[in-house]
């Protein structure tokens, strides 16, 4: 008897034990980039997976333990794809085989993501095409004798694809701003015959905060500018601004919180890198990027400021001066760089002028006249403008709330060489006064 009921419970207890739930796919996206395809999976927990290549025809095999298909894969939307076809099958019972049926090599690779703002558990597959990659490094561009060279302004539109950055109450994703602003203010750039415009990202999809500052330096840019639309905790604060980068800690609460949060979205890339120079020993590689950073932020600064007086023009400023902070995408040391918040998307009325197309080309109007004006004070060397310029000096016609130490710092430049340049004895200035800035 008791035999009996030990057995009898043991199976009670055998049937009421949970089954290992497995892992739904809910959804499959799809981001083609010049370069590579992002295929982004959906999942309602996490899991095991593994991919590997076969030939013959050529396929990529992605085996995820433990899962089952809640959605269809559907074969549309592939066109720019190196994936002709997506089929799935039940494996072992319990596991899920996706088949990715190939067009052209590809190299794979693949991780997981843990759940965030906007989305859950996500596998996502990255197949990275290099041939493709080396001919969209290097896009034809008319060439003009060394000393007529354009100036070359990379823009960055921040966020894309898998990653939409921030999303306004409304519903108004970050990456659709700024991409939209971008493209303005690069048809801008480009409509000036000294001047050219390179896009670090041509479409909706994501790239790695290194790998845009790579674009931009393969083009040799003459300035980087990082496209944002800033969010906060709240919705009350307001305004624009524009950063650069800090070595010393960032220059508000605000500034860290906003750097860490954009330096996040890295995590998105699945990958880690640094920018270096890889011919130099290490000690002399610290040396030549601490003195070439010194050179690079008094530049960005002088560049920044300009912006953001612009930008006041057409909307609230969050604070005066430009901030600083440790923005990975800022950390290039042979290219002056910004990150520009263009208004608060968190902010339910300056979301409805982010989203207004009239605004967007306002701003984009305001960023590249800002930009124009400092390289035709300051252009570098076998240029368009530097030829045109002749040797003339830089000149700055002082605005209401100008102090003279003030002007020194965003032209980095010292406060006695700005007094010696311009005959005065003290600080005091006045509101349209001229004055004349020493090369730093």
């Amino acid at each position: 008897m008791k035999r009996s009921l030990f057995v009898f419970l043991s199976l009670l207890l055998l049937v009421s034990l949970p089954l290992q739930a497995s892992s739904r796919i809910d959804s499959l996206r799809v981001w083609p980039a010049p370069d590579h395809t992002r295929l982004v999976f959906d999942l309602s927990g996490p899991v095991q997976h593994r991919v590997f290549m076969l030939d013959n025809p050529s396929r990529l095999v992605i085996d995820i333990s433990n899962a089952r298909l809640n959605t269809q894969f559907s074969n549309s939307g592939l066109e720019s794809t190196p994936i002709s076809r997506i089929r799935s099958a039940v494996r072992n019972q319990n596991d899920l085989r996706v088949v990715l049926d190939l067009s052209r090599n590809v190299q794979p690779r693949s991780f997981l993501l843990r759940p965030n703002e906007q989305y859950g558990h996500r596998l996502v597959v990255d197949l990275v095409m290099p041939e493709q990659a080396r001919v969209q490094q290097a896009p034809p561009r008319e060439t003009l004798p060394r000393e007529q060279r354009r100036i070359i302004v990379a823009i960055d539109p921040g966020h894309g694809g898998e990653d939409p950055g921030a999303i306004g109450p409304g519903g108004t994703r970050e990456k659709d701003v700024v991409w939209a602003i971008s493209r303005e203010l690069a048809r801008q750039i480009d409509a000036d015959p000294a001047f050219e415009a390179v896009l670090t990202r041509t479409g909706d999809y994501y790239i790695g905060l290194r790998q845009r500052v790579e674009v931009a330096r393969k083009a040799r840019a003459d300035l980087f500018l990082s496209i944002h639309a800033d969010a906060y905790r709240s919705p009350q604060p307001r305004g624009s601004s524009v950063y650069v980068l800090s070595q010393r800690g960032a220059s508000s609460e605000s500034a860290r919180w906003l750097a860490d949060s954009e330096n996040r979205a890295d995590l998105i890339g699945g990958v880690e890198g640094v920018l270096t120079l890889g011919d130099k020993d290490e000690t002399l590689a610290g040396v030549l990027v601490d003195l070439s950073m010194t050179a690079t932020l008094s530049e960005s600064l002088k560049a920044g400021s300009r912006v953001l007086r612009n930008m006041g023009q057409i909307n609230r400023l969050h604070k005066r001066d430009v901030e600083q902070a440790g923005f990975l995408v800022l950390k290039s040391p042979d290219m002056p760089s910004m990150l520009i918040e263009a208004g608060f998307i968190s902010n339910p009325q300056e979301e409805q002028r982010l989203r207004d197309r009239a605004y967007q080309r306002q701003m984009a109007t305001q960023i590249a006249s800002a930009i124009k004006d400092y390289f035709r004070d300051n252009p570098p060397p076998n240029t368009v403008l530097a030829s045109q310029n002749n040797g003339s000096e830089t000149r700055y016609v002082i605005q209401r709330g100008d102090t003279l130490s003030e002007i020194a710092r965003r032209n980095g430049v010292d406060i006695g060489e700005l007094r010696k340049a311009n005959n005065l004895n003290n600080d005091v200035i006045r509101v349209g006064q001229t004055l004349r800035i020493p090369s730093s």
